[in-house]
């Protein structure tokens, strides 16, 4: 690790060690690329992860918000997955019954396409907020979308006046450089309504580290927390934890918070200190290298190799490794991604259909938890190639 001058943005601690770097990344993974050339020639940026010594956060150094273009082409949602759905709906299902999400305000921050604050709203019932600039509202066909105002915009202090009994937000703050600023924002917001409960989701930092899991980070994501790091944020912010916990397949931490006047002070046994961090960074700096080789090896002269998963993580493997020809495809089952590009490295998104015809010798599965998912999917289109999910290495 190296030390540099770079302010904390969760702590406003001057200094951090940079550990993991990556150049011409390209900024956005997920956007929809309708041709070749602009996925090819999309623009890129650098990754440089540092770690902070004083409250365990890690960040990508080099990040400029200026590349941010989150719109209606931005193409997130894993709705498609029934393996989704059902994680989704349970989580959602959770949440009611803990917080008795009956009748309530809710307003979730960063929706998406609006699945999971409908789906809040369908159960409870309830009413409330969307916040995201990439809403499309054709695209919600609930009957519950009309007790949701949807504000196609990114949320900020210009919406502190919008209140709820319970605040949610799921894989957006890993986007957000300025984290603290951002929760005191949420914090203000919330002023002195003490029974408001905060829900985030975000990836978990510990299993990237543990399982050097290189496809998990890019450039959108310039946060990144382990339970102890997303828990001093949330405190230093004016928030008490309540609940810290980690689900599917270990890839998503959760926190549950309440707001309180000055800094929370409880400490929950499930928070890594920071030298714990500290030591899976090493673990990380030690095992990367030799999983590089180890796929770039494995994948020399395969023949007919397709990724299955066209979003953030395939663009991940393919441009950390350097990958072109060696793969050919990345096959996708949201329809909205067919016939695009993958951002960087240029490989067409398609069908599963397609492999019918096509024939793959080799499927590399871009998230595990969705491994059975796809070989039956696989099986009922009549094709038996070999399959290997990213952890393989």
């Amino acid at each position: 690790m190296r030390e540099v001058l770079v302010e904390c943005k969760s702590c406003g601690y001057k200094k951090q060690f940079e550990f993991y770097k990556l150049y011409q990344v390209p900024v956005h993974s997920v956007l929809l690329m309708e041709k070749h050339s602009e996925a090819v020639n999309y623009p890129r940026g650098e990754i440089s992860l540092g770690f902070c010594p004083a409250c365990g956060f890690i960040s990508n150094t080099k990040f400029d918000p200026g590349y941010h273009e989150y719109s209606s082409k931005y193409e997130e949602t894993q709705g498609f997955s029934h393996t989704f759905n059902k994680f989704h709906k349970e989580l959602a299902l959770k949440l009611i019954e803990k917080h008795d999400l009956r009748n309530k305000k809710i307003i979730e921050i960063g929706c998406g396409k609006g699945e999971f604050i409908t789906m809040l709203c369908e159960l409870g019932p309830n009413t409330g907020y969307g916040f995201d600039p990439a809403y499309v509202s054709e695209r919600n066909i609930s009957t519950a979308r009309e007790r949701v105002e949807f504000i196609q915009d990114f949320y900020s202090e210009k919406y502190v006046n919008y209140h709820a009994d319970f605040v949610c937000c799921k894989m957006t703050l890993e986007h957000i450089p300025d984290t603290l600023e951002f929760m005191k924002v949420v914090r203000r917001s919330i002023a002195d309504r003490f029974n408001t409960i905060v829900f985030f989701q975000v990836p978990d930092m510990v299993r990237i580290l543990k399982d050097a899991g290189f496809w998990d980070i890019y450039y959108e994501h310039c946060s990144y927390f382990t339970s102890g790091s997303l828990a001093r944020l949330f405190r230093k912010a004016g928030f008490e934890v309540l609940d810290l916990y980690k689900a599917y397949d270990d890839q998503y931490l959760m926190i549950e918070a309440k707001p309180v006047n000055g800094s929370g002070r409880k400490i929950l046994i499930q928070e890594e200190s920071v030298e714990d961090i500290r030591q899976l960074i090493g673990q990380f700096e030690e095992k990367i290298e030799t999983i590089f080789r180890s796929w770039q090896k494995f994948l020399s002269g395969k023949k007919k190799t397709v990724l299955w998963g066209g979003g953030s993580k395939g663009v991940a493997f393919l441009t950390t490794l350097k990958l072109n020809s060696e793969v050919q495809y990345a096959v996708d089952i949201n329809p909205y991604k067919h016939g695009t590009y993958m951002a960087g490295t240029g490989q067409k998104i398609v069908s599963p259909d397609f492999l019918k015809k096509y024939q793959p010798d080799l499927v590399i599965v871009m998230n595990p938890i969705y491994m059975d998912e796809i070989k039956n999917d696989l099986q009922k289109l009549g094709i038996n190639p070999h399959i290997l999910p990213i952890d393989h290495f």
